[in-house]
């Protein structure tokens, strides 16, 4: 049976992840896609795009054999409406482009998305709801706690730990053993050499705090 396939946000991640499924040997086969699921109607408008928007998110009543697909970069808003969408039932897939290179004992989350030229080392773990964008890359003995997202080119060296709704921005990098605090966020080519607390925003090379969220009392 081909199942219905849904993609979760129609902004430019969205629409370049639908190429991408379109490239998977699975694609027609085990699931199709059906277009998108955005509460702002007017997302793709501008665009010449082979898939439309099917339903808003709000409104979206899943099938028992429909599949929806995350293409969502923010960690928070990842969260939030996935958690939305499963409390009605909907069943999340991931996706590991075909250029992508995986070793031994590595452990994938539900809804982990890998894009094209990810490189996955060995005895690693990434979480749930995931995201690598293209050529991000994690060395051996990595972490990556649920609904973090990488953007493209970051490396992850040995023995790196990113906590839970991480925002990780292009060409960052973390240097082996850094530690990374959930909600944290690392600028574009931020290279962070210490460890980086829970709610912080790094930027820089070397990293250094520019914002710090506000502690419960």
């Amino acid at each position: 049976m081909t199942r219905s396939l849904y993609i979760l946000g129609a902004g430019g991640f969205g629409r370049e992840l639908y190429y991408w499924l379109q490239q998977h040997p699975d694609s027609g086969r085990a699931w199709k896609v059906e277009g998108f699921l955005d509460d702002d109607a007017g997302a793709l408008e501008g665009y010449d795009f082979p898939a439309k928007i099917v339903s808003g998110i709000k409104d979206f009543q899943p099938a028992p054999e429909d599949l929806v697909i995350c293409a969502l970069g923010n960690p928070s808003l990842k969260r939030k409406l996935i958690s939305q969408l499963k409390s009605r039932g909907a069943g999340f897939m991931g996706f590991v482009h075909p250029s992508v290179v995986m070793g031994e004992k590595v452990e994938l989350g539900e809804g982990v998305i890998l894009c094209p030229g990810v490189i996955l080392t060995s005895c690693l773990r990434l979480g749930d709801h995931v995201m690598f964008n293209c050529h991000s890359s994690a060395g051996h003995d990595v972490e990556v706690g649920s609904f973090s997202t990488l953007s493209g080119h970051c490396d992850l060296t040995g023995f790196c730990r990113v906590g839970e709704e991480v925002l990780l921005g292009s060409g960052a990098r973390l240097l082996p053993g850094v530690q990374v605090g959930d909600r944290a966020v690392v600028g574009a080519g931020a290279v962070v050499l210490r460890n980086v607390k829970a709610g912080t925003t790094v930027f820089g090379n070397p990293a250094k705090v520019v914002w710090q969220e506000e502690q419960s009392p």
